[in-house]
């Protein structure tokens, strides 16, 4: 599963996290230890591979070969792009955790989340240091970073109206600035077009530039496939977004994951012909 998919992903738990939040069902601890376990063995994979790029970087001066660029590169977008899925997660386990006054998926969440940010300082030192990456190389990372810091504010400001999780953020005041956006875009005429606008938004930033694989594909999947087993199918009875049958199929077999996110996302298409009219300039910054 590419860290494309874990963005999306991000996007449908933003999108659900309130009704998930507000049910007050438990979520099952094998779920988030399958969290935790699948986390921090792609922590440690990242650890690994950090370690010998710096390594190399020392020893060469800057890495010479276009495969140990390519490795950079894939390590360094799984991170930055899989960052947003860790915070929006931990967001929303934050505030069901409160809402249950329980103890159960924060921690966890929490810590998964401070780990990750590690491996963001570190990928950070790297690129500074400009022996791992060419200058042109350097300058589209972090230009993905700018864009993946934006939309995890988007996705955990829609998130504060429930509890205040804007520490989940990168900005938090950003977040609560999108999340005032947001509310007063759901009172609009057609308002009900925008989430759908922003996932295709979302898509068409992450499709364009990133590597055509990612590094840890597998644990991905074991990462998706552990977050949406913890949202109960009842929870989406009706609604058309997520169905038994894709969560069934979810909890057997994380090879399933990354099939069913594109079935998934699929439904957050914009169908109506003038959905692109609902504030489509607010959302198209997020691509450019």
């Amino acid at each position: 599963m590419h860290a494309r998919e874990l963005a999306e992903l991000a996007a449908l738990v933003s999108a659900h996290g309130p009704v998930f939040i507000r049910s007050g069902l438990p979520i099952p601890e094998r779920n988030i230890e399958a969290y935790w376990v699948a986390s921090k063995s792609r922590l440690d994979r990242w650890g690994r591979t950090l370690k010998q790029i710096s390594a190399r970087a020392a020893e060469q001066g800057r890495l010479s070969t276009a495969a140990q660029e390519t490795l950079v590169r894939g390590v360094v977008e799984e991170i930055f792009t899989g960052e947003i899925l860790t915070r929006v997660w931990a967001a929303v386990a934050c505030a069901h955790d409160r809402r249950l006054s329980a103890d159960l998926a924060e921690p966890i969440a929490r810590g998964v989340l401070i780990a990750h940010l590690e491996a963001r300082h570190r990928v950070l030192t790297l690129l500074l240091q400009g022996s791992a990456v060419s200058p042109d190389l350097g300058v589209k990372l972090n230009r993905l970073r700018r864009h993946t810091e934006r939309w995890t504010d988007m996705f955990v400001g829609y998130l504060t109206g429930l509890e205040d999780v804007a520490e989940f953020a990168v900005n938090p005041e950003r977040a609560r600035d999108f999340a005032e956006d947001l509310r007063f875009q759901a009172k609009m005429p057609g308002g009900r077009h925008a989430w759908p606008l922003i996932q295709a938004s979302l898509r068409s930033a992450l499709d364009k530039g990133l590597t055509t694989a990612s590094p840890n594909g597998d644990l991905n999947a074991r990462i998706a496939q552990s977050i949406l087993s913890c949202f109960q199918p009842e929870l989406f009875d009706g609604t058309g977004q997520f169905r038994t049958l894709w969560l069934d199929r979810l909890t057997n077999t994380a090879d399933d994951a990354q099939g069913m996110l594109e079935e998934l996302t699929a439904d957050y298409e914009p169908s109506h012909p003038h959905s692109g009219q609902v504030s489509g300039a607010r959302f198209r910054r997020f691509g450019g």
